[in-house]
């Protein structure tokens, strides 16, 4: 099995949707796993796993808003292999679509 560390930044809408699946009212002290990485740095992460890897995703502020805010029909299909990070805010783009100028 492989174990995969997840900084947010790399952070994508399918690993998103397996860590609001998991953790639903979000994770606490309870769920974080501290460890040492290669190099000897002290990580906090939450895991996740698929049938074949585990997913190591590092705590942060803004991984605990994006988790509150995520709705999985505001990405394609497409994207759910793309970071979140770098698809763009396709929400934004809509709501100033639909606003009323006059």
């Amino acid at each position: 099995m492989k174990r995969i560390i997840v900084d947010f930044k790399k952070l994508t809408p399918e690993i998103l949707t397996l860590l609001v699946e998991k953790y639903p009212d979000g994770y606490d002290d309870d769920h974080i796993v501290v460890f040492k990485n290669a190099r000897n740095e002290t990580v906090e992460a939450v895991e996740v796993r698929t049938d074949d890897t585990i997913y190591l995703v590092k705590v942060s502020s803004r991984l605990v808003t994006t988790m509150e805010n995520f709705d999985e029909d505001d990405y394609d299909e497409d994207d759910f292999d793309e970071p979140i990070s770098e698809i763009p805010a396709k929400k934004d783009t809509e709501d100033e679509e639909d606003e009323d100028y006059s």
